[in-house]
């Protein structure tokens, strides 16, 4: 089974994230909680950790696996450019549950953008996902830790029953918010478009101020 580090304290918290910034720099895999549901984190730079987590969702090849990063600064080296209108919106939901897509910078492995160019990057408000980013030099992946079609995650031991001892270690921050996911918002193109409607909703960014205009998915 896999080895679980119960992080409901200052230092538990400390522990668990050293321990899992080890298993993450030798190529391992993390199982955490964020603000919508339990991730799986990987090295994003890592190909060989990212067919893995591949494998362990039993996921196709053709969907991409979003990211987590630490600040706005570090997005900047994972991607060709920041709109200066993106640049207002990470100012505005992040740290949250905003996943934006940008174009890739040649640092992330295609694999993970499955050969799309675009990655989906967000800056996760939980604090266990947010001092890991933090403590880490890359980039870490944030897909949901499930078997892919299956429902996401809200405990470690949910974690536990679908994925067992396929994960290296699970971070038990108790139960996360659960009911909606992060939404994506695709920034590449003009009006940007919202992939996926979740904890941020759509009128929430309109009256931002930030956009005139956003669209979505018919």
């Amino acid at each position: 089974m896999s080895q679980v580090i119960k992080v409901d304290s200052p230092e538990s918290v400390r522990q668990g994230i050293r321990k899992a910034k080890k298993i993450l720099l030798k190529g391992g895999i993390v199982a955490l909680p964020t603000e919508s549901f339990y991730g799986l984190g990987a090295d994003a730079t890592n190909p060989q950790a990212l067919a893995r987590i591949f494998t362990i969702k039993k996921r196709g090849s053709a969907l991409p696996i979003l990211i987590l990063v630490s600040s706005l600064e570090e997005l900047r080296k994972y991607v060709q450019s920041v709109p200066p209108q993106a640049k207002r919106m990470g100012k505005r939901f992040w740290p949250g549950g905003l996943t934006m897509i940008f174009r890739s910078s040649p640092l992330l492995p295609p694999i993970l953008t499955a050969n799309t160019g675009k990655v989906g990057i967000r800056i996760s408000s939980h604090p266990v996902a947010h001092a890991l980013s933090k403590s880490l030099p890359v980039p870490i992946t944030g897909t949901s830790a499930n078997i892919s079609g299956m429902p996401p995650c809200t405990t470690a031991d949910q974690v536990l029953g679908y994925l067992g001892a396929d994960v290296d270690l699970i971070l038990d921050g108790g139960s996360t918010q659960g009911e909606y996911p992060s939404t994506i918002l695709d920034v590449t193109v003009d009006p940007p478009v919202i992939i996926r409607e979740g904890i941020i909703k759509a009128e929430e960014i309109i009256e931002s101020g930030i956009y005139r205009r956003i669209g979505t998915l018919t």
